[in-house]
């Protein structure tokens, strides 16, 4: 029961309004610990409510009479739009029967209009690096007084290239007293390098192993041709598969839109979602699929975190993702909060190699399925070493000298002189023009 942490009675009357009965086992780790003020370095797989385990203890710790905000005492970095959305939705939720007010700071919105909310000066700051550092360096930011400085999905950050705007606005928080970093997985060495400077003395909290994530979801993979035999795979499993959302992902923009093309084309319910589309466009195709009025949304990895919607219970992978992270927060999608999941990866001969890898990785070996009303000829390498990878094709190797003492034994050898002219013509004085060779003079007779 939540009533076991030392919370507000205003926040408890909010948990109990949202229908939280049972802290998860992320949130009942973190909470006291957040509480007594302790850094801490939190890995918690998507959709296991880590959000609510460190918004309670911040609301907790601000939570007072309504009064001037004179300072912004909370800073709440994650990777994308969607995902500070979400927190901001969540912060809003929590804090329903308090003073305390949140503001947003995203990419993709009114850049004046977000200035005029931070004059205002919100109690809590939600937002992503890049709008971030514009704001502060348009000076209508100052994090001088920030207390609690929260990285949410950490590795996704550093992924996407954010390293150096984040550990300058973590600069900025100079006078801050508690620093709390998660993330879905151990991240490289990137993330321990900004852990060792931001975070003082933490707790470290580690909820799962990455091979313990999404237990409730099955994962398969179905071996494909090429990408037409992809496409038609992807029907079928439309068609057939019993699921009330999906999202199929791909690598690359171009991809997506074909996908999505022929999804439309066939009057399926879809969307599409990717880096080029603007925010009006990604905020109205995860509202569409959260209300329903869309089944099926086709994405780049854009949409591989915070993306959080009810009945989302299929993945399709149509690209294998690049790496065992990516993976996990894209089937991270689907099985959350105990639901059962259903991903499924399409592998081409290309994609062999990379998922092998991606099971070692998770120490697990995903399920091989077969759809015989697309079945293709690929049905995986003949060989494959210890690792699971497909053993290469030896090229065979020729023996260049052995080629040639052959060579040289079957062709019989000409005596020819250094430098010999051919016998039908000589080179002139100015060793340009052939010159031809005059003959003998006849013997005159007698």
């Amino acid at each position: 029961m939540f009533s076991q942490f030392a919370l507000h009675e205003r926040l408890l009357k909010a948990v109990a309004e949202l229908k939280f009965v049972e802290p998860t086992p992320v949130q009942a780790a973190a909470i006291p610990l957040a509480l007594q003020g302790r850094d801490l370095r939190v890995t918690a797989q998507t959709g296991s409510g880590k959000t609510a385990a460190f918004v309670l203890p911040i609301l907790n710790r601000l939570i007072g009479p309504a009064k001037i905000r004179v300072s912004i005492k909370t800073l709440i970095l994650l990777p994308t739009r969607e995902l500070a959305q979400q927190t901001l939705k969540e912060v809003e939720r929590f804090a329903q029967f308090t003073f305390i007010k949140s503001g947003l700071i995203t990419g993709g919105e009114d850049f004046k209009v977000q200035a005029a909310m931070l004059r205002k000066v919100p109690d809590i700051l939600i937002g992503t690096p890049g709008r971030m550092i514009e704001q502060l360096n348009a000076g209508n930011l100052d994090l001088k007084e920030v207390e609690v400085l929260v990285l949410d999905e950490a590795d996704r950050m550093l992924d996407m290239g954010f390293a150096e705007d984040v550990q300058r606005l973590v600069d900025e928080c100079v006078n801050r007293q508690q620093t709390m970093l998660f993330s879905a997985t151990t991240g490289g060495s990137g993330l321990r390098e900004m852990i060792a400077k931001v975070l003082n003395n933490p707790e470290h909290l580690q909820l799962n192993a990455v091979s313990q994530l999404n237990s409730t979801t099955r994962q398969q993979i179905i071996t494909a041709d090429h990408n037409q035999h992809k496409e038609q795979i992807v029907n079928w499993l439309l068609a057939n598969e019993t699921y009330q959302k999906a999202i199929i992902f791909t690598n690359t923009r171009a991809m997506a839109d074909r996908i999505y093309g022929r999804l439309v084309a066939q009057e399926y319910k879809a969307f599409v979602l990717h880096g080029e589309k603007d925010q009006k466009d990604r905020k109205l195709a995860i509202d569409r699929l959260k209300q329903g009025g869309v089944k099926i949304l086709v994405a780049t990895d854009v949409a591989a975190r915070g993306l959080d919607v009810d009945g989302l219970d299929m993945v399709i992978n149509f690209d294998m993702p690049r790496s065992g992270d990516e993976y996990v927060h894209r089937i991270g999608r689907t099985g959350r909060a105990g639901n059962d999941g259903l991903a499924i990866s399409l592998i081409c001969h290309g994609d062999w190699n990379l998922m092998s890898s991606i099971e070692r990785y998770l120490k697990q070996s995903f399920e091989r399925r077969t759809v015989k009303e697309v079945k293709g000829t690929y049905g995986g390498p003949k060989k494959v070493k210890a690792s699971g990878k497909a053993v290469g094709v030896k090229k065979k190797k020729t023996d260049v000298k052995g080629d040639k003492k052959k060579t040289a034994a079957k062709t019989p050898t000409k005596r020819k002189s250094a430098n010999r002219p051919k016998p039908d013509s000589l080179v002139s004085s100015d060793g340009m023009a052939p010159l031809k060779r005059r003959k003998p003079a006849e013997p005159a007779a007698e």
